[in-house]
């Protein structure tokens, strides 16, 4: 039986991510927690978030949560969302900040200032809504998900890294952007599953099957 642990450190989509879970496997015990042990005991972690890197990053260690999600990603099976992509890396250019650096690479600000023609509007920022995923490495969670489908963005920052093993997906706003990562045993998306309908949940269940 999935035993799944959504870590709760004050910023993320919680009930969301949670029922989207439940959906995918009626059978999985998903629990939303910010108890260490209950998060070791788990045979899966997720963690989501939203707002601010340096908001995440100090309640991670207001609440004692850094070394128990560092252990997730190095030893079960580990999603990370939106900001729980982003703090895997080294730094953050928002606020100057130190992140987990467990993948190579750091956070930057989108730049929109590009644009298609002369007619074409300025892009906004923050990225706010659809876009394509264009499938960059073969993975089991990209299991009966078509590159090119669309899911579901809220931000304002992406991230750069010098590795192009673990670039899983990427994505254009204007330029590409890398989008979603994948090494050993950690998955990660800027991109929001749990608000991406029928191709997001196809991506939660395909995570709740992976054996890496």
């Amino acid at each position: 039986m999935n035993s799944i642990a959504v870590v709760d450190y004050g910023m993320g989509n919680l009930r969301s991510v949670s029922k989207a879970l439940e959906y995918v496997d009626s059978s999985a015990v998903v629990t939303v927690t910010n108890d260490p042990e209950v998060i070791r005991s788990a045979s899966r972690v997720v963690v989501p978030g939203q707002g601010a890197m340096p908001h995440c990053m100090e309640a991670l260690d207001d609440q004692g949560l850094r070394e128990v999600v560092v252990e997730a990603a190095q030893n079960k099976p580990f999603l990370g969302i939106c900001l729980g992509l982003q703090m895997l890396f080294k730094e953050s250019e928002e606020g100057d900040t130190s992140a987990l650096g467990i993948l190579p690479g750091s956070v930057k600000k989108l730049d929109v200032r590009e644009t298609a023609g002369n007619n074409t509007p300025k892009l906004k920022i923050p990225h706010m809504g659809w876009n394509q995923v264009h499938q960059v490495m073969a993975h089991p969670l990209w299991d009966r998900i078509d590159t090119g489908t669309r899911f579901y963005f809220v931000h304002s920052y992406y991230v750069a890294t010098d590795e192009p093993g673990i670039v899983a997906g990427s994505t254009n706003y204007p330029t590409p952007f890398t989008c979603a990562v994948a090494r050993d045993n950690i998955f990660a998306t800027q991109f929001h599953p749990e608000k991406s309908h029928s191709a997001g949940l196809a991506l939660l269940s395909n995570f709740l099957k992976w054996i890496p």
